[in-house]
């Protein structure tokens, strides 16, 4: 008894399956190494996690609603589905620098600096255009753009 051979269609739809697969956990893999390498503790003892956390928990009183509100504004940018770890990376990073100046409370003129400061080098383009777009003034921390 003779097997028929499988048509050809079916033979691309397997290998072009079976890139995708690979595609898709290669891209899981590097998102989870990532967030691996976050969790790993710095000279100090304490890893990247442990600072934001830290410096979130320390400012917590500090927040007002308009300070809050600015921050739901600053992170609308970033896709839905990475919106709550980046509000969270930001927010730390906007109450270190309130907490550092010796501020009562987080104004819009720390989350602004926060926000530069949080923000990589390599999305500084976006983040220039997005608060051009806004409306937001941003000169006075421009020598943090320039680093």
């Amino acid at each position: 008894m003779k097997m028929k051979a499988a048509p050809d269609w079916f033979m691309f739809f397997i290998v072009f399956w079976a890139i995708v697969m690979v595609g898709a956990m290669a891209i899981g893999g590097f998102f989870m190494f990532r967030k691996f390498l976050k969790v790993l503790p710095q000279r100090d003892g304490k890893s990247k996690l442990d600072w934001q956390n830290y410096w979130v928990e320390r400012s917590r009183s500090m927040w007002t609603e308009e300070s809050k509100q600015f921050l739901d504004e600053l992170v609308a940018p970033v896709p839905t589905a990475f919106r709550d770890i980046a509000k969270h990376s930001i927010a730390a990073k906007i109450g270190q620098v309130a907490i550092e100046y010796g501020s009562s409370e987080v104004t819009r003129s720390h989350c602004i600096e926060g926000y530069i400061r949080a923000t990589p080098k390599r999305d500084y383009r976006s983040l220039v255009s997005f608060l051009n777009r806004k409306g937001i003034d941003y000169a006075p921390y421009e020598h943090l753009l320039n680093k």
